[in-house]
Protein backbone atom coordinates (compact mmCIF):
# COMPACT_ATOMS: atom_id res chain seq x y z
CA UNK A 1 0.00 0.00 0.00
CA UNK A 2 3.22 2.30 0.28
CA UNK A 3 2.32 3.33 -3.54
CA UNK A 4 -0.52 5.37 -2.88
CA UNK A 5 -0.64 9.00 -4.83
CA UNK A 6 -2.85 11.62 -3.08
CA UNK A 7 -3.74 15.21 -5.19
CA UNK A 8 -6.60 17.36 -4.43
CA UNK A 9 -9.05 19.14 -7.03
CA UNK A 10 -11.11 21.78 -7.77
CA UNK A 11 -12.91 23.13 -10.53
CA UNK A 12 -12.50 26.75 -9.95
CA UNK A 13 -15.80 27.84 -8.07
CA UNK A 14 -16.57 31.09 -7.29
CA UNK A 15 -15.95 31.87 -3.76
CA UNK A 16 -17.65 34.03 -1.42
CA UNK A 17 -15.04 37.10 -0.63
CA UNK A 18 -15.43 40.12 1.73
CA UNK A 19 -17.77 41.91 -0.31
CA UNK A 20 -19.61 39.21 -2.15
CA UNK A 21 -18.60 36.82 -4.54
CA UNK A 22 -15.29 36.61 -5.74
CA UNK A 23 -14.31 37.95 -9.13
CA UNK A 24 -13.57 35.36 -11.92
CA UNK A 25 -10.06 36.71 -12.49
CA UNK A 26 -9.41 36.58 -8.63
CA UNK A 27 -10.81 33.15 -8.81
CA UNK A 28 -8.03 31.98 -11.10
CA UNK A 29 -5.35 34.21 -9.68
CA UNK A 30 -6.49 31.78 -6.49
CA UNK A 31 -6.16 28.58 -7.99
CA UNK A 32 -2.76 28.87 -8.84
CA UNK A 33 -1.75 29.93 -5.02
CA UNK A 34 -3.77 26.51 -4.12
CA UNK A 35 -1.70 24.66 -6.37
CA UNK A 36 1.91 26.22 -5.14
CA UNK A 37 0.67 25.33 -1.73
CA UNK A 38 -0.20 21.66 -2.57
CA UNK A 39 3.38 21.25 -4.18
CA UNK A 40 4.93 23.19 -0.88
CA UNK A 41 2.63 20.58 1.89
CA UNK A 42 3.99 17.88 -0.08
CA UNK A 43 1.11 16.25 -2.18
CA UNK A 44 1.19 14.57 -5.42
CA UNK A 45 -0.91 16.24 -7.80
CA UNK A 46 -3.29 19.16 -8.39
CA UNK A 47 -5.96 18.91 -10.66
CA UNK A 48 -8.13 21.38 -12.37
CA UNK A 49 -11.58 21.23 -13.72
CA UNK A 50 -12.63 22.45 -17.06
CA UNK A 51 -16.32 24.08 -17.35
CA UNK A 52 -18.08 26.52 -18.97
CA UNK A 53 -20.82 28.27 -17.05
CA UNK A 54 -20.61 31.76 -14.56
CA UNK A 55 -20.08 29.90 -11.25
CA UNK A 56 -16.86 28.25 -12.48
CA UNK A 57 -14.39 30.44 -13.44
CA UNK A 58 -11.79 27.70 -15.43
CA UNK A 59 -12.49 27.35 -19.06
CA UNK A 60 -9.10 26.48 -20.11
CA UNK A 61 -7.13 24.26 -17.05
CA UNK A 62 -4.22 23.80 -19.34
CA UNK A 63 -3.66 27.63 -18.88
CA UNK A 64 -4.36 27.85 -15.40
CA UNK A 65 -1.88 25.13 -14.68
CA UNK A 66 0.89 26.61 -17.00
CA UNK A 67 1.49 29.62 -14.54
CA UNK A 68 1.39 27.05 -12.03
CA UNK A 69 3.95 24.73 -13.41
CA UNK A 70 5.88 28.54 -12.96
CA UNK A 71 5.86 28.44 -9.34
CA UNK A 72 5.87 24.82 -8.49
CA UNK A 73 9.08 21.97 -8.89
CA UNK A 74 7.53 18.47 -8.34
CA UNK A 75 3.22 18.28 -8.38
CA UNK A 76 1.62 16.49 -11.30
CA UNK A 77 -0.47 19.56 -12.72
CA UNK A 78 -3.28 17.28 -14.38
CA UNK A 79 -7.07 18.08 -15.90
CA UNK A 80 -9.84 17.08 -13.69
CA UNK A 81 -11.25 16.54 -16.32
CA UNK A 82 -11.15 17.93 -19.61
CA UNK A 83 -13.93 17.68 -21.77
CA UNK A 84 -12.86 15.95 -24.31
CA UNK A 85 -15.81 15.56 -26.24
CA UNK A 86 -16.43 19.20 -27.28
CA UNK A 87 -12.61 19.26 -28.10
CA UNK A 88 -10.64 18.83 -30.36
CA UNK A 89 -8.18 15.94 -29.51
CA UNK A 90 -5.23 16.97 -31.60
CA UNK A 91 -5.51 20.83 -29.75
CA UNK A 92 -5.73 19.12 -26.42
CA UNK A 93 -2.71 16.60 -27.16
CA UNK A 94 -0.86 20.39 -28.04
CA UNK A 95 -1.91 21.89 -25.11
CA UNK A 96 -0.92 19.61 -22.82
CA UNK A 97 2.53 18.58 -24.46
CA UNK A 98 3.29 22.27 -24.46
CA UNK A 99 2.28 22.24 -20.17
CA UNK A 100 4.28 19.06 -20.23
CA UNK A 101 7.58 20.71 -22.13
CA UNK A 102 6.99 24.02 -19.37
CA UNK A 103 6.74 21.88 -16.19
CA UNK A 104 9.61 18.94 -16.97
CA UNK A 105 7.57 16.49 -17.71
CA UNK A 106 4.69 17.13 -14.71
CA UNK A 107 1.76 17.26 -17.01
CA UNK A 108 -1.70 14.95 -16.60
CA UNK A 109 -4.49 15.17 -18.26
CA UNK A 110 -7.19 13.46 -17.53
CA UNK A 111 -10.00 12.84 -19.93
CA UNK A 112 -13.82 12.91 -19.61
CA UNK A 113 -17.37 13.89 -20.51
CA UNK A 114 -17.64 16.15 -18.01
CA UNK A 115 -20.91 16.66 -15.70
CA UNK A 116 -22.03 19.57 -18.02
CA UNK A 117 -23.36 20.11 -21.28
CA UNK A 118 -22.86 23.85 -21.89
CA UNK A 119 -19.69 23.36 -24.06
CA UNK A 120 -21.39 21.69 -26.54
CA UNK A 121 -23.94 24.04 -28.63
CA UNK A 122 -20.96 27.26 -27.18
CA UNK A 123 -18.61 25.01 -29.46
CA UNK A 124 -20.93 23.81 -31.85
CA UNK A 125 -21.65 20.10 -31.23
CA UNK A 126 -24.82 18.10 -30.81
CA UNK A 127 -25.69 16.65 -28.27
CA UNK A 128 -27.55 14.07 -30.42
CA UNK A 129 -23.91 12.76 -31.13
CA UNK A 130 -23.04 12.46 -27.04
CA UNK A 131 -21.51 9.30 -27.53
CA UNK A 132 -19.79 8.71 -30.73
CA UNK A 133 -18.13 12.36 -30.08
CA UNK A 134 -16.53 10.80 -26.95
CA UNK A 135 -15.79 7.27 -28.50
CA UNK A 136 -14.00 8.69 -31.40
CA UNK A 137 -12.05 11.60 -30.09
CA UNK A 138 -10.88 9.11 -27.24
CA UNK A 139 -9.56 6.72 -29.71
CA UNK A 140 -8.03 9.37 -31.74
CA UNK A 141 -6.24 11.12 -28.91
CA UNK A 142 -5.17 7.39 -27.21
CA UNK A 143 -2.69 7.48 -30.21
CA UNK A 144 -1.79 10.67 -30.51
CA UNK A 145 -0.24 10.47 -26.79
CA UNK A 146 2.36 8.60 -27.52
CA UNK A 147 3.77 11.28 -29.84
CA UNK A 148 4.33 8.95 -32.82
CA UNK A 149 2.74 10.18 -36.25
CA UNK A 150 -0.69 8.91 -36.37
CA UNK A 151 -3.32 7.73 -39.06
CA UNK A 152 -6.86 7.77 -38.15
CA UNK A 153 -10.15 7.91 -39.84
CA UNK A 154 -13.68 8.78 -38.57
CA UNK A 155 -16.59 11.02 -38.41
CA UNK A 156 -16.07 13.91 -36.06
CA UNK A 157 -13.67 15.37 -37.35
CA UNK A 158 -10.85 15.34 -40.48
CA UNK A 159 -8.48 12.15 -41.29
CA UNK A 160 -5.10 11.99 -40.22
CA UNK A 161 -2.44 10.67 -42.39
CA UNK A 162 1.16 9.73 -40.66
CA UNK A 163 0.54 13.05 -39.11
CA UNK A 164 3.27 14.32 -36.35
CA UNK A 165 2.13 16.64 -33.87
CA UNK A 166 4.00 19.36 -32.20
CA UNK A 167 5.57 19.88 -29.56
CA UNK A 168 7.28 16.87 -29.70
CA UNK A 169 7.06 14.85 -26.07
CA UNK A 170 10.54 14.98 -24.19
CA UNK A 171 9.91 12.14 -21.47
CA UNK A 172 8.00 9.64 -23.28
CA UNK A 173 3.87 9.30 -23.75
CA UNK A 174 1.84 11.90 -22.49
CA UNK A 175 0.56 10.98 -18.95
CA UNK A 176 -2.90 10.05 -19.72
CA UNK A 177 -6.09 9.07 -17.12
CA UNK A 178 -9.93 8.88 -18.21
CA UNK A 179 -12.25 9.67 -15.59
CA UNK A 180 -15.39 7.56 -15.21
CA UNK A 181 -18.33 8.22 -13.55
CA UNK A 182 -19.61 4.38 -13.17
CA UNK A 183 -20.96 2.61 -16.51
CA UNK A 184 -19.44 -0.69 -17.05
CA UNK A 185 -19.56 0.56 -21.21
CA UNK A 186 -16.72 3.21 -19.84
CA UNK A 187 -15.30 1.33 -17.78
CA UNK A 188 -14.08 -1.57 -20.24
CA UNK A 189 -13.48 1.04 -22.70
CA UNK A 190 -11.03 2.91 -20.70
CA UNK A 191 -9.38 -0.71 -19.82
CA UNK A 192 -9.31 -1.50 -24.08
CA UNK A 193 -7.06 1.72 -24.61
CA UNK A 194 -4.34 0.86 -21.47
CA UNK A 195 -4.86 3.79 -19.79
CA UNK A 196 -5.45 4.46 -16.11
CA UNK A 197 -9.15 5.28 -14.52
CA UNK A 198 -9.82 7.73 -12.23
CA UNK A 199 -13.62 7.13 -10.44
CA UNK A 200 -15.01 9.98 -9.98
CA UNK A 201 -17.20 9.07 -6.45
CA UNK A 202 -19.56 11.92 -5.87
CA UNK A 203 -22.05 10.13 -3.63
CA UNK A 204 -23.42 7.33 -2.03
CA UNK A 205 -20.50 4.06 -0.49
CA UNK A 206 -17.46 3.78 -1.76
CA UNK A 207 -17.45 0.19 -1.78
CA UNK A 208 -20.49 0.26 -4.37
CA UNK A 209 -17.67 0.63 -7.14
CA UNK A 210 -15.62 -2.69 -5.71
CA UNK A 211 -17.41 -3.87 -8.80
CA UNK A 212 -16.28 -1.46 -11.24
CA UNK A 213 -12.82 -1.48 -10.45
CA UNK A 214 -13.08 -5.41 -10.61
CA UNK A 215 -14.58 -5.27 -14.29
CA UNK A 216 -11.40 -2.78 -14.97
CA UNK A 217 -8.60 -4.95 -13.35
CA UNK A 218 -10.79 -8.32 -15.38
CA UNK A 219 -10.88 -6.21 -18.58
CA UNK A 220 -7.27 -5.28 -18.64
CA UNK A 221 -6.45 -9.20 -17.70
CA UNK A 222 -8.41 -10.36 -20.31
CA UNK A 223 -6.97 -7.72 -23.15
CA UNK A 224 -3.51 -8.96 -22.03
CA UNK A 225 -2.66 -5.72 -20.85
CA UNK A 226 -0.59 -4.45 -17.60
CA UNK A 227 -2.22 -3.63 -14.27
CA UNK A 228 -2.86 -0.14 -14.30
CA UNK A 229 -3.44 2.57 -11.46
CA UNK A 230 -7.18 2.75 -10.23
CA UNK A 231 -7.66 6.46 -8.46
CA UNK A 232 -10.47 7.87 -6.88
CA UNK A 233 -12.15 11.69 -7.01
CA UNK A 234 -14.53 12.75 -3.97
CA UNK A 235 -15.37 15.73 -2.30
CA UNK A 236 -14.02 16.95 0.91
CA UNK A 237 -12.82 19.63 3.76
CA UNK A 238 -10.84 19.32 6.67
CA UNK A 239 -10.84 21.53 9.45
CA UNK A 240 -9.38 22.00 13.22
CA UNK A 241 -12.76 20.20 14.69
CA UNK A 242 -15.56 18.19 13.55
CA UNK A 243 -17.75 20.85 13.82
CA UNK A 244 -16.00 23.30 11.57
CA UNK A 245 -15.25 21.47 8.89
CA UNK A 246 -18.80 20.43 8.44
CA UNK A 247 -20.26 23.94 9.12
CA UNK A 248 -17.30 25.63 6.42
CA UNK A 249 -18.39 22.66 4.42
CA UNK A 250 -22.06 22.59 4.74
CA UNK A 251 -22.32 26.49 3.49
CA UNK A 252 -20.80 26.14 0.25
CA UNK A 253 -21.95 22.78 -0.81
CA UNK A 254 -25.48 23.44 -0.31
CA UNK A 255 -25.37 26.27 -2.31
CA UNK A 256 -24.11 25.19 -4.92
CA UNK A 257 -26.12 21.42 -5.09
CA UNK A 258 -28.86 24.03 -4.79
CA UNK A 259 -28.09 25.78 -7.54
CA UNK A 260 -27.41 23.02 -10.00
CA UNK A 261 -30.57 21.37 -8.44
CA UNK A 262 -32.27 23.96 -9.67
CA UNK A 263 -31.39 23.13 -13.26
CA UNK A 264 -31.85 19.37 -12.29
CA UNK A 265 -34.88 18.96 -10.62
CA UNK A 266 -33.50 18.17 -7.01
CA UNK A 267 -34.86 18.47 -4.17
CA UNK A 268 -32.30 21.19 -0.95
CA UNK A 269 -29.76 19.23 0.81
CA UNK A 270 -30.67 18.76 4.34
CA UNK A 271 -28.36 18.09 7.32
CA UNK A 272 -29.68 14.53 7.71
CA UNK A 273 -28.64 13.60 4.10
CA UNK A 274 -25.42 15.52 4.41
CA UNK A 275 -24.48 13.99 8.19
CA UNK A 276 -25.26 10.72 6.39
CA UNK A 277 -23.22 11.37 3.09
CA UNK A 278 -20.36 12.05 5.47
CA UNK A 279 -20.66 9.05 7.83
CA UNK A 280 -21.90 6.56 5.34
CA UNK A 281 -20.56 8.37 1.84
CA UNK A 282 -18.45 9.90 -0.39
CA UNK A 283 -17.84 13.25 1.38
CA UNK A 284 -14.41 13.09 3.61
CA UNK A 285 -15.66 16.00 6.02
CA UNK A 286 -13.62 16.27 9.22
CA UNK A 287 -10.76 16.21 11.46
CA UNK A 288 -7.14 15.30 10.08
CA UNK A 289 -7.82 11.93 11.66
CA UNK A 290 -11.33 11.82 10.80
CA UNK A 291 -10.64 11.70 6.74
CA UNK A 292 -7.57 10.11 6.95
CA UNK A 293 -9.58 7.24 8.39
CA UNK A 294 -11.78 7.77 5.97
CA UNK A 295 -9.94 7.79 2.74
CA UNK A 296 -7.76 4.57 4.41
CA UNK A 297 -10.73 2.95 4.50
CA UNK A 298 -11.80 3.79 0.95
CA UNK A 299 -8.09 2.35 -0.04
CA UNK A 300 -8.30 -0.92 1.59
CA UNK A 301 -11.99 -1.50 -0.02
CA UNK A 302 -10.86 -0.47 -3.67
CA UNK A 303 -7.76 -1.00 -4.09
CA UNK A 304 -6.81 2.31 -5.76
CA UNK A 305 -3.59 3.89 -6.46
CA UNK A 306 -4.22 7.28 -6.02
CA UNK A 307 -7.07 9.55 -3.73
CA UNK A 308 -7.72 13.26 -5.05
CA UNK A 309 -9.67 15.19 -2.45
CA UNK A 310 -11.92 17.95 -4.30
CA UNK A 311 -11.25 20.53 -1.96
CA UNK A 312 -13.29 23.30 -3.37
CA UNK A 313 -16.96 23.03 -3.06
CA UNK A 314 -19.74 25.98 -4.59
CA UNK A 315 -18.99 29.47 -2.63
CA UNK A 316 -16.48 27.61 0.25
CA UNK A 317 -13.86 30.56 0.31
CA UNK A 318 -10.28 30.37 -0.39
CA UNK A 319 -8.88 30.92 2.46
CA UNK A 320 -10.87 28.20 3.79
CA UNK A 321 -9.70 25.78 0.93
CA UNK A 322 -6.08 26.89 1.63
CA UNK A 323 -6.38 25.65 4.99
CA UNK A 324 -7.77 22.35 4.05
CA UNK A 325 -5.00 21.83 1.53
CA UNK A 326 -2.63 22.44 4.07
CA UNK A 327 -4.20 20.05 7.02
CA UNK A 328 -4.67 17.27 4.14
CA UNK A 329 -0.49 17.61 3.13
CA UNK A 330 0.72 18.41 6.64
CA UNK A 331 -1.83 15.46 8.79
CA UNK A 332 -3.73 14.23 6.20
CA UNK A 333 -1.56 12.37 3.67
CA UNK A 334 0.58 10.82 6.89
CA UNK A 335 -1.73 9.26 8.78
CA UNK A 336 -3.36 7.71 6.20
CA UNK A 337 0.28 6.05 5.11
CA UNK A 338 0.63 5.28 8.81
CA UNK A 339 -2.89 3.76 8.83
CA UNK A 340 -1.95 1.33 5.71
CA UNK A 341 1.70 0.87 7.06
CA UNK A 342 -0.09 -0.85 10.00
CA UNK A 343 -1.87 -3.26 7.83
CA UNK A 344 1.40 -4.80 6.27
CA UNK A 345 4.09 -4.65 9.61
CA UNK A 346 4.42 -8.27 10.26
CA UNK A 347 3.39 -8.91 14.43
CA UNK A 348 6.58 -10.03 16.31
CA UNK A 349 6.49 -12.19 19.26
Amino acid sequence: MSGIAFGVGTFGDVTDGPGGPTSHAQVVRDVVAEAVLADQVGLDAFALGEHHRDDFAVTAPEVVLAAAAARTSRILLASGVTVLSSDDPVRVFERFSTLDALSEGRAEVQLGRGSFTESFPLFGFDLRDYEVLFSEKLDLFARLRTGDPVTWEGTVRAALTDQRVFPLLEHGPLRTWVGVGGSPESVVRTARYGLPMMLAIIGGAPARFAPYVDLYRRALAQLELPALPVGVHSPGHVADTEEQARAEFFAGYSAMRERIGRERGWGPLGQEEFVDEIEHGSLYVGTAETVARKIADTVRTLGIQRFDLKVSAGTLPHAAIMGSIERYGTQVVPRVRELLAEETTPIRA
